[in-house]
Protein backbone atom coordinates (compact mmCIF):
# COMPACT_ATOMS: atom_id res chain seq x y z
CA UNK A 1 0.00 0.00 0.00
CA UNK A 2 1.15 3.55 -0.69
CA UNK A 3 2.66 5.92 1.86
CA UNK A 4 -0.23 8.31 1.15
CA UNK A 5 -2.75 5.61 2.06
CA UNK A 6 -1.06 4.87 5.40
CA UNK A 7 -0.73 8.60 6.09
CA UNK A 8 -4.46 9.01 5.49
CA UNK A 9 -5.22 6.18 7.93
CA UNK A 10 -2.94 7.70 10.55
CA UNK A 11 -4.50 11.15 10.26
CA UNK A 12 -8.00 9.73 10.40
CA UNK A 13 -7.17 7.62 13.46
CA UNK A 14 -5.70 10.61 15.28
CA UNK A 15 -9.14 12.18 15.46
CA UNK A 16 -11.24 9.11 16.20
CA UNK A 17 -10.65 9.15 19.98
CA UNK A 18 -13.04 11.52 21.73
CA UNK A 19 -11.32 14.33 23.62
CA UNK A 20 -13.92 14.12 26.39
CA UNK A 21 -14.38 10.66 27.88
CA UNK A 22 -16.78 9.30 30.47
CA UNK A 23 -14.01 9.48 33.12
CA UNK A 24 -12.79 12.93 32.10
CA UNK A 25 -15.86 15.15 31.79
CA UNK A 26 -15.35 18.89 31.94
CA UNK A 27 -17.23 20.70 34.70
CA UNK A 28 -20.16 22.77 33.51
CA UNK A 29 -19.43 26.49 33.76
CA UNK A 30 -21.49 28.68 36.03
CA UNK A 31 -23.18 31.80 34.69
CA UNK A 32 -20.55 33.84 36.55
CA UNK A 33 -17.65 31.95 34.96
CA UNK A 34 -19.12 32.55 31.53
CA UNK A 35 -19.67 36.22 32.29
CA UNK A 36 -16.14 36.66 33.61
CA UNK A 37 -14.63 35.36 30.38
CA UNK A 38 -16.96 37.50 28.27
CA UNK A 39 -16.44 40.65 30.36
CA UNK A 40 -12.66 40.36 30.05
CA UNK A 41 -12.98 40.05 26.26
CA UNK A 42 -15.40 42.97 26.00
CA UNK A 43 -13.09 45.17 28.09
CA UNK A 44 -10.16 44.29 25.85
CA UNK A 45 -12.12 44.99 22.69
CA UNK A 46 -13.26 48.36 24.07
CA UNK A 47 -9.61 49.18 24.69
CA UNK A 48 -8.63 48.06 21.18
CA UNK A 49 -11.45 49.94 19.44
CA UNK A 50 -10.23 52.60 17.04
CA UNK A 51 -11.39 56.22 17.22
CA UNK A 52 -13.49 55.63 14.09
CA UNK A 53 -15.43 52.88 15.90
CA UNK A 54 -13.86 49.99 14.03
CA UNK A 55 -11.37 47.25 14.77
CA UNK A 56 -8.34 46.30 12.68
CA UNK A 57 -9.67 48.47 9.86
CA UNK A 58 -6.28 48.73 8.18
CA UNK A 59 -6.22 44.95 7.82
CA UNK A 60 -9.80 44.30 6.76
CA UNK A 61 -12.87 46.47 7.22
CA UNK A 62 -14.96 43.34 7.76
CA UNK A 63 -13.49 42.70 11.22
CA UNK A 64 -15.77 45.37 12.71
CA UNK A 65 -18.91 43.57 11.54
CA UNK A 66 -17.75 40.34 13.16
CA UNK A 67 -16.95 42.05 16.46
CA UNK A 68 -20.15 44.11 16.49
CA UNK A 69 -22.31 41.02 15.96
CA UNK A 70 -20.34 39.11 18.58
CA UNK A 71 -20.81 41.85 21.16
CA UNK A 72 -24.56 41.97 20.57
CA UNK A 73 -24.81 38.17 20.67
CA UNK A 74 -23.10 38.17 24.07
CA UNK A 75 -25.40 40.77 25.57
CA UNK A 76 -23.67 44.06 24.84
CA UNK A 77 -26.62 46.06 23.59
CA UNK A 78 -26.62 48.01 20.32
CA UNK A 79 -26.78 51.28 22.25
CA UNK A 80 -23.85 50.46 24.53
CA UNK A 81 -20.75 52.50 23.76
CA UNK A 82 -18.56 49.99 21.89
CA UNK A 83 -21.44 48.57 19.86
CA UNK A 84 -22.98 51.93 19.03
CA UNK A 85 -19.61 53.22 17.81
CA UNK A 86 -19.14 50.07 15.72
CA UNK A 87 -22.59 50.38 14.16
CA UNK A 88 -21.78 53.99 13.31
CA UNK A 89 -18.64 52.81 11.54
CA UNK A 90 -20.67 50.25 9.60
CA UNK A 91 -23.19 52.92 8.65
CA UNK A 92 -20.31 54.77 7.05
CA UNK A 93 -19.75 51.77 4.75
CA UNK A 94 -23.29 51.78 3.36
CA UNK A 95 -23.16 52.32 -0.38
CA UNK A 96 -26.63 53.56 -1.25
CA UNK A 97 -25.94 53.55 -4.97
CA UNK A 98 -24.84 49.93 -5.28
CA UNK A 99 -26.58 48.52 -2.21
CA UNK A 100 -23.59 46.86 -0.54
CA UNK A 101 -22.09 47.69 2.86
CA UNK A 102 -18.39 47.76 2.07
CA UNK A 103 -17.59 51.42 1.46
CA UNK A 104 -17.62 53.97 -1.32
CA UNK A 105 -15.03 52.34 -3.55
CA UNK A 106 -14.08 48.94 -2.14
CA UNK A 107 -11.86 46.33 -3.69
CA UNK A 108 -13.94 43.71 -5.45
CA UNK A 109 -12.52 41.09 -3.13
CA UNK A 110 -14.20 42.65 -0.12
CA UNK A 111 -17.76 43.05 -1.29
CA UNK A 112 -19.29 39.69 -0.41
CA UNK A 113 -17.58 38.94 2.90
CA UNK A 114 -17.74 42.49 4.26
CA UNK A 115 -21.33 43.09 3.18
CA UNK A 116 -22.37 39.73 4.62
CA UNK A 117 -20.87 40.27 8.07
CA UNK A 118 -22.21 43.81 8.20
CA UNK A 119 -25.70 42.59 7.33
CA UNK A 120 -25.38 40.13 10.20
CA UNK A 121 -24.32 42.92 12.58
CA UNK A 122 -27.07 45.33 11.54
CA UNK A 123 -29.70 42.58 11.70
CA UNK A 124 -28.53 41.64 15.21
CA UNK A 125 -29.02 45.25 16.31
CA UNK A 126 -32.78 44.84 15.70
CA UNK A 127 -33.31 48.43 14.62
CA UNK A 128 -35.70 47.89 11.73
CA UNK A 129 -36.68 51.54 11.58
CA UNK A 130 -33.08 52.40 10.85
CA UNK A 131 -31.62 49.40 9.05
CA UNK A 132 -34.44 47.42 7.43
CA UNK A 133 -34.09 49.09 4.03
CA UNK A 134 -30.29 48.95 4.16
CA UNK A 135 -30.38 45.22 4.96
CA UNK A 136 -32.88 44.56 2.20
CA UNK A 137 -30.76 46.41 -0.36
CA UNK A 138 -27.69 44.51 0.77
CA UNK A 139 -29.47 41.16 0.40
CA UNK A 140 -30.44 42.13 -3.13
CA UNK A 141 -26.83 43.07 -3.85
CA UNK A 142 -25.51 39.80 -2.43
CA UNK A 143 -27.79 37.75 -4.64
CA UNK A 144 -26.20 39.44 -7.65
CA UNK A 145 -22.81 38.08 -6.57
CA UNK A 146 -23.99 34.48 -6.67
CA UNK A 147 -22.67 32.46 -9.59
CA UNK A 148 -25.66 31.65 -11.79
CA UNK A 149 -27.14 32.49 -15.18
CA UNK A 150 -26.13 36.12 -14.70
CA UNK A 151 -22.50 35.06 -14.94
CA UNK A 152 -23.20 32.57 -17.72
CA UNK A 153 -23.16 29.55 -15.41
CA UNK A 154 -25.65 26.72 -15.80
CA UNK A 155 -26.63 24.23 -13.05
CA UNK A 156 -24.18 21.66 -14.36
CA UNK A 157 -21.25 24.07 -13.90
CA UNK A 158 -19.13 23.57 -10.76
CA UNK A 159 -19.30 27.33 -10.00
CA UNK A 160 -23.10 27.39 -10.03
CA UNK A 161 -24.84 28.57 -6.86
CA UNK A 162 -21.71 29.45 -4.93
CA UNK A 163 -20.37 32.78 -3.74
CA UNK A 164 -16.79 34.01 -3.73
CA UNK A 165 -15.20 37.22 -2.54
CA UNK A 166 -17.06 39.05 -5.31
CA UNK A 167 -18.87 38.30 -8.56
CA UNK A 168 -15.62 37.49 -10.36
CA UNK A 169 -13.68 35.30 -7.95
CA UNK A 170 -14.04 31.55 -7.69
CA UNK A 171 -16.77 30.50 -5.22
CA UNK A 172 -15.83 28.71 -2.01
CA UNK A 173 -17.73 27.29 0.95
CA UNK A 174 -16.35 29.81 3.44
CA UNK A 175 -17.60 32.85 1.54
CA UNK A 176 -20.77 30.95 0.72
CA UNK A 177 -21.56 30.22 4.36
CA UNK A 178 -21.30 33.92 5.25
CA UNK A 179 -23.44 34.70 2.21
CA UNK A 180 -26.11 32.26 3.42
CA UNK A 181 -25.93 33.49 7.02
CA UNK A 182 -26.44 37.05 5.81
CA UNK A 183 -29.43 36.21 3.61
CA UNK A 184 -31.01 34.29 6.46
CA UNK A 185 -30.44 37.12 8.93
CA UNK A 186 -31.86 39.52 6.35
CA UNK A 187 -35.10 37.54 6.42
CA UNK A 188 -34.85 35.96 2.96
CA UNK A 189 -37.30 33.05 2.73
CA UNK A 190 -36.01 29.47 2.45
CA UNK A 191 -37.84 29.00 -0.84
CA UNK A 192 -35.98 31.92 -2.43
CA UNK A 193 -34.17 31.01 -5.65
CA UNK A 194 -30.83 32.05 -4.13
CA UNK A 195 -31.10 29.28 -1.53
CA UNK A 196 -32.17 26.72 -4.12
CA UNK A 197 -29.11 27.56 -6.18
CA UNK A 198 -26.74 27.60 -3.20
CA UNK A 199 -27.68 24.05 -2.24
CA UNK A 200 -26.33 22.91 -5.62
CA UNK A 201 -22.90 24.36 -4.87
CA UNK A 202 -22.76 23.32 -1.21
CA UNK A 203 -23.72 19.74 -2.08
CA UNK A 204 -20.84 19.58 -4.54
CA UNK A 205 -18.39 20.55 -1.80
CA UNK A 206 -19.11 17.31 0.04
CA UNK A 207 -17.05 14.15 -0.16
CA UNK A 208 -20.15 12.15 -0.92
CA UNK A 209 -21.00 10.74 -4.32
CA UNK A 210 -24.71 11.03 -4.99
CA UNK A 211 -27.23 12.46 -7.39
CA UNK A 212 -26.32 15.85 -5.89
CA UNK A 213 -22.59 15.49 -6.42
CA UNK A 214 -21.24 13.83 -9.53
CA UNK A 215 -17.90 15.65 -9.51
CA UNK A 216 -15.04 13.34 -10.61
CA UNK A 217 -13.52 13.37 -7.13
CA UNK A 218 -16.79 12.98 -5.17
CA UNK A 219 -16.52 9.25 -4.51
CA UNK A 220 -12.77 8.94 -3.96
CA UNK A 221 -12.87 9.68 -0.22
CA UNK A 222 -16.65 9.49 0.17
CA UNK A 223 -16.70 10.05 3.95
CA UNK A 224 -19.31 12.83 4.16
CA UNK A 225 -16.85 15.60 4.98
CA UNK A 226 -16.76 18.97 3.21
CA UNK A 227 -13.88 20.61 1.37
CA UNK A 228 -13.17 24.30 0.72
CA UNK A 229 -14.52 24.49 -2.82
CA UNK A 230 -15.96 22.33 -5.55
CA UNK A 231 -14.89 24.85 -8.19
CA UNK A 232 -11.74 24.57 -10.26
CA UNK A 233 -11.58 20.80 -9.89
CA UNK A 234 -11.95 20.99 -6.12
CA UNK A 235 -9.71 22.44 -3.42
CA UNK A 236 -9.11 21.93 0.27
CA UNK A 237 -7.06 23.61 3.00
CA UNK A 238 -5.75 20.48 4.71
CA UNK A 239 -2.60 20.78 2.63
CA UNK A 240 -0.73 23.47 0.73
CA UNK A 241 0.18 20.99 -1.98
CA UNK A 242 -1.91 21.56 -5.13
CA UNK A 243 -2.27 17.85 -5.89
CA UNK A 244 -3.05 16.72 -2.34
CA UNK A 245 -6.13 14.53 -1.77
CA UNK A 246 -9.34 16.51 -1.30
CA UNK A 247 -9.80 15.63 2.36
CA UNK A 248 -12.49 17.46 4.30
CA UNK A 249 -12.09 19.23 7.61
CA UNK A 250 -14.12 20.37 10.60
CA UNK A 251 -14.84 24.02 9.94
CA UNK A 252 -16.04 23.39 6.39
CA UNK A 253 -18.02 20.30 7.37
CA UNK A 254 -19.93 22.20 10.04
CA UNK A 255 -20.34 25.04 7.53
CA UNK A 256 -21.75 22.61 4.99
CA UNK A 257 -24.30 21.20 7.42
CA UNK A 258 -25.40 24.63 8.62
CA UNK A 259 -25.62 26.04 5.12
CA UNK A 260 -27.77 23.19 3.82
CA UNK A 261 -30.18 23.38 6.75
CA UNK A 262 -30.46 27.16 6.45
CA UNK A 263 -31.19 26.70 2.76
CA UNK A 264 -34.05 24.31 3.47
CA UNK A 265 -32.42 20.85 3.36
CA UNK A 266 -33.98 18.55 5.98
CA UNK A 267 -31.90 17.31 8.89
CA UNK A 268 -32.62 13.71 7.90
CA UNK A 269 -31.39 14.25 4.35
CA UNK A 270 -28.59 11.80 3.39
CA UNK A 271 -26.21 14.71 2.84
CA UNK A 272 -26.71 16.05 6.36
CA UNK A 273 -26.65 12.58 7.88
CA UNK A 274 -23.47 11.73 5.97
CA UNK A 275 -21.74 14.84 7.27
CA UNK A 276 -22.83 14.07 10.82
CA UNK A 277 -21.29 10.61 10.55
CA UNK A 278 -17.94 12.27 9.84
CA UNK A 279 -18.41 14.88 12.59
CA UNK A 280 -19.27 12.20 15.14
CA UNK A 281 -16.08 10.32 14.24
CA UNK A 282 -14.04 13.50 14.53
CA UNK A 283 -15.51 15.25 17.55
CA UNK A 284 -12.93 17.48 19.23
CA UNK A 285 -12.41 20.97 20.61
CA UNK A 286 -8.64 20.66 20.61
CA UNK A 287 -8.05 21.03 16.87
CA UNK A 288 -9.73 21.80 13.58
CA UNK A 289 -10.34 18.11 12.79
CA UNK A 290 -9.23 16.78 9.46
CA UNK A 291 -6.17 19.00 9.50
CA UNK A 292 -2.91 17.03 9.72
CA UNK A 293 -1.16 17.20 13.12
CA UNK A 294 1.28 19.92 12.08
CA UNK A 295 -1.64 22.11 11.00
CA UNK A 296 -4.08 21.16 13.77
CA UNK A 297 -4.63 24.77 14.88
CA UNK A 298 -5.17 26.14 11.39
CA UNK A 299 -8.46 28.04 11.43
CA UNK A 300 -9.21 26.85 14.97
CA UNK A 301 -11.24 29.86 16.13
CA UNK A 302 -13.21 30.04 12.88
CA UNK A 303 -13.93 26.37 13.56
CA UNK A 304 -15.17 27.16 17.06
CA UNK A 305 -17.81 29.67 15.99
CA UNK A 306 -18.99 27.52 13.07
CA UNK A 307 -19.13 24.42 15.26
CA UNK A 308 -21.14 26.17 17.98
CA UNK A 309 -23.63 27.71 15.58
CA UNK A 310 -24.18 24.42 13.77
CA UNK A 311 -24.57 22.22 16.86
CA UNK A 312 -27.02 24.71 18.33
CA UNK A 313 -28.97 24.59 15.07
CA UNK A 314 -29.03 20.80 15.08
CA UNK A 315 -30.53 20.95 18.56
CA UNK A 316 -28.45 18.27 20.28
CA UNK A 317 -27.43 19.42 23.77
CA UNK A 318 -25.29 16.31 23.97
CA UNK A 319 -23.45 15.40 20.80
CA UNK A 320 -23.02 11.64 20.55
CA UNK A 321 -19.79 10.48 18.96
CA UNK A 322 -19.35 7.35 16.86
CA UNK A 323 -18.52 5.28 19.93
CA UNK A 324 -21.74 6.25 21.66
CA UNK A 325 -20.16 8.67 24.15
CA UNK A 326 -22.23 11.75 24.91
CA UNK A 327 -20.50 15.12 24.88
CA UNK A 328 -21.78 18.28 26.48
CA UNK A 329 -20.32 20.26 23.62
CA UNK A 330 -21.12 23.66 25.14
CA UNK A 331 -19.11 22.82 28.25
CA UNK A 332 -16.28 21.31 26.23
CA UNK A 333 -16.10 24.35 24.00
CA UNK A 334 -16.29 26.84 26.86
CA UNK A 335 -13.48 25.14 28.77
CA UNK A 336 -11.27 25.00 25.66
CA UNK A 337 -11.90 28.69 25.02
CA UNK A 338 -11.36 29.61 28.67
CA UNK A 339 -7.94 27.94 28.67
CA UNK A 340 -6.84 29.83 25.58
CA UNK A 341 -7.84 33.31 26.75
CA UNK A 342 -4.79 35.54 27.19
CA UNK A 343 -4.12 37.78 30.18
CA UNK A 344 -5.39 40.83 28.29
CA UNK A 345 -8.76 39.14 27.73
CA UNK A 346 -8.42 38.39 24.03
CA UNK A 347 -7.52 35.30 22.02
CA UNK A 348 -5.04 34.83 19.24
CA UNK A 349 -3.87 31.92 17.13
CA UNK A 350 -0.10 31.33 16.86
CA UNK A 351 -0.91 29.68 13.54
CA UNK A 352 -1.54 33.04 11.91
CA UNK A 353 -3.49 31.82 8.92
CA UNK A 354 -6.60 33.54 7.60
CA UNK A 355 -5.93 36.53 9.90
CA UNK A 356 -6.21 34.45 13.08
CA UNK A 357 -3.15 36.23 14.44
CA UNK A 358 -5.39 39.27 14.86
CA UNK A 359 -6.81 39.31 18.42
CA UNK A 360 -9.78 41.46 17.43
CA UNK A 361 -11.02 39.12 14.70
CA UNK A 362 -10.36 36.01 16.77
CA UNK A 363 -12.05 37.48 19.84
CA UNK A 364 -15.06 38.19 17.64
CA UNK A 365 -15.15 34.56 16.54
CA UNK A 366 -14.84 33.41 20.15
CA UNK A 367 -17.62 35.64 21.47
CA UNK A 368 -19.87 34.42 18.69
CA UNK A 369 -19.13 30.84 19.81
CA UNK A 370 -19.63 31.71 23.48
CA UNK A 371 -23.04 33.17 22.76
CA UNK A 372 -24.19 29.58 22.15
CA UNK A 373 -22.51 28.31 25.32
CA UNK A 374 -24.13 30.61 27.90
CA UNK A 375 -25.35 28.62 30.92
CA UNK A 376 -29.10 28.74 31.41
Amino acid sequence: MSHRFWLGLTLAASFLTPIVRADDVAKKPTRQEWQTVVDAAVAALKKNQEDNGGWSTQKNIGVTGIVAKALIDCGVGPDAEPTAKALKFIEGLINEKDGHISGANPRDGLKNYVTSVNVMALAAAKKDDKYKKVIGNAATFLKKLQWDDGEGKKPEDEFYGGAGYDSKSRPDLSNTQFFIDALRDAGVAKDDEAFKKVVVFVSRCQNLKSEFNTMPWAGKINDGSFIYSAAGGGSTKTSDEPDAPLTGYGSMTYAGVKSMIYAGVAKDDPRVKGALVWLRKNYTVEANPGMPPQLASRGLFYYYHTMAKTLDLIGEDEFVDDKGAKHDWRTDLFRAIEKKQTKDGTWTNPTDRWMEGDPNLVSGYVLMALSYCKPK
